[in-house]
């Protein structure tokens, strides 16, 4: 097994282990005003770390095009509008999809 496969396979795991906590935890410790702030905040922190890391390409050079910022301000746009995580990455991807299949 491969380092690669080691390291999906860890982070599978820690997946299902935060998700089975959150089902398991009771209501008064996820309706506390530090969680629901962290809640809040973690697909903006999560979306932002994604961009940070698709910015540079296999060499550690910056990678930024028309194409990608399109895609990232589409993504802004629908954060804006309040929509969901799945929905924001969604429409950050398929805009620059759809502006690289153009080009």
């Amino acid at each position: 097994m491969t380092t690669v496969w080691v390291a999906v396979v860890v982070a599978s795991l820690g997946c299902y282990a935060l998700k089975l906590a959150g089902v398991s935890l009771p209501a008064s410790v996820l309706e506390r005003d530090d969680v629901q702030r962290v809640a809040t905040l973690l697909p903006v922190a999560m979306l932002a770390a994604l961009v940070a890391v698709e910015l540079f390409d296999s060499a550690g050079s910056l990678g930024i095009d028309l194409r990608l910022l399109a895609g990232v301000a589409a993504g802004v746009v629908a954060l804006i509008l309040r929509q969901s995580f799945l929905v924001v990455i969604v429409v950050a991807a398929a805009t620059t999809a759809l502006l690289r299949a153009l080009t």
